[in-house]
C-alpha cells in the first residue's frame, strides 16, 4: 500500500499549521515582552520620579518635587493599567502554546503514520524480492535436475555403445529436489 496523496497533502497541511501557529505565539510573546519593558519602564520612571523629589527636598526646588511627584503618579497609573494588559498577554500566551503544541503533535502524528506506510512497503518489497529469488533458485534447481535426467539415458546409451569410454554416469535411482 503505497502512502497516499492525501497523506502527504494532510502533513504539507500539517506543517503549515504548525508554522502558522508557532508565527502567531512568536508575535504573542513578542507583545508580552513589549509590555513587561513598559512595565520595567514604567518602575524606572517611577524610582526617577521619587529620586527627584528626594534631590529637590534637599535643594529646595518647588518645580522639581512638583515634576517628581507627577512622575511618580503618572507611573503608578501606568503600571495598574499594564498589569490586567499582562496577564491578559499571558493567558493568550499560554493557550497559544497549548495549541502550538496541539499542532505540532497533529503533524508528528501525520508523520508516524507515513513512516510506518513506508517501512511497511519496504518490508513487502524485500519481501517480495527474497520470494523472487526462492523462486528463481528452486525453478533454476529443477531445470538442473531435469537437464540432468534427460542425459543420464543418452549417458547411458553413448557408454553401453562404447565401453572403452569410462564416461561416470549419473545413478538412476538418485533424486534430484524439485518443487513440489
Amino acid at each position: 500500500m503505497a502512502v497516499s496523496r492525501a497523506l502527504r497533502r494532510l502533513l504539507r497541511i500539517r506543517n503549515l499549521e504548525e508554522e502558522q501557529s508557532r508565527l502567531v505565539l512568536e508575535s504573542a510573546l513578542g507583545e508580552l515582552s513589549r509590555l513587561e519593558h513598559a512595565l520595567t519602564a514604567t518602575v524606572e520612571r517611577d524610582r526617577r520620579g521619587r529620586r527627584l523629589v528626594d534631590d529637590s527636598a534637599r535643594t529646595g526646588q518647588l518645580p522639581d518635587r512638583l515634576a517628581g511627584l507627577e512622575e511618580t503618579r503618572s507611573a503608578a497609573l501606568h503600571a495598574v493599567a499594564l498589569g490586567p494588559r499582562i496577564e491578559t498577554m499571558e493567558d493568550d500566551v499560554t493557550m497559544l502554546r497549548l495549541e502550538f503544541l496541539a499542532k505540532r503533535v497533529e503533524r508528528r502524528q501525520a508523520e508516524t503514520l507515513i513512516q510506518e506506510t513506508e517501512a511497511e512497503e519496504a518490508a513487502a518489497a524485500g519481501r517480495r524480492g527474497q520470494q523472487a529469488l526462492d523462486d528463481w533458485y528452486g525453478s533454476r534447481l529443477y531445470r538442473e535436475g531435469a537437464k540432468a535426467e534427460s542425459a543420464a539415458p543418452a549417458l547411458a546409451e553413448s557408454a553401453s555403445q562404447s565401453p572403452s569410454d569410462s564416461a561416470p554416469s549419473l545413478p538412476r535411482n538418485r533424486r534430484i529436489w524439485s518443487k513440489t
